[in-house]
């Protein structure tokens, strides 16, 4: 459960920085969440955030490039931030965490986009991610 919150952090922080130009150290430092809520979130949770926000900030060009290559039909520009910033949070355990099974990582990428984004996110981000892990080898 710690690892799903922090995740969930992770996503609405990916987005923030997108859509809001947060800067990376504000991302960190949680300062765009309310006290109540990180309270809640544990040291688990807040740390593993951490790890997915400056890990994918970090090699954000890589991790672009990675969603474009396996984008059938869609231009890059033209996707919804939420799912793009799902995606960000996903392509990266893919590449740089390989101790991370797949099928972990696409799971909790649907279920995040079933809360979080359209109707139809889940099954877009379901088959962007199923790309992506055939041509990792993962």
């Amino acid at each position: 459960m710690a690892r799903r919150k922090g995740r969930i952090l992770a996503f609405q922080a990916l987005y923030s920085f997108d859509v809001g130009s947060i800067d990376l150290q504000s991302l960190l430092t949680f300062s765009w969440v309310e006290d109540s809520m990180l309270e809640k979130m544990g040291e688990e949770s807040l740390t593993f955030a951490r790890l997915l926000i400056k890990g994918t900030v970090d090699n954000l060009p890589v991790i672009d490039e990675k969603i474009k290559a396996n984008l059938c039909n869609w231009d890059f520009d033209r996707l919804n931030r939420v799912d793009l910033a799902i995606l960000r949070i996903s392509v990266y355990p893919f590449l740089f965490q390989k101790d991370i099974h797949p099928t972990i990582i696409i799971d909790e990428a649907i279920d995040i986009s079933k809360e979080f984004g359209s109707g139809e996110s889940f099954k877009f981000i379901n088959a962007v991610l199923d790309n992506i892990q055939k041509k990792e080898g993962k």
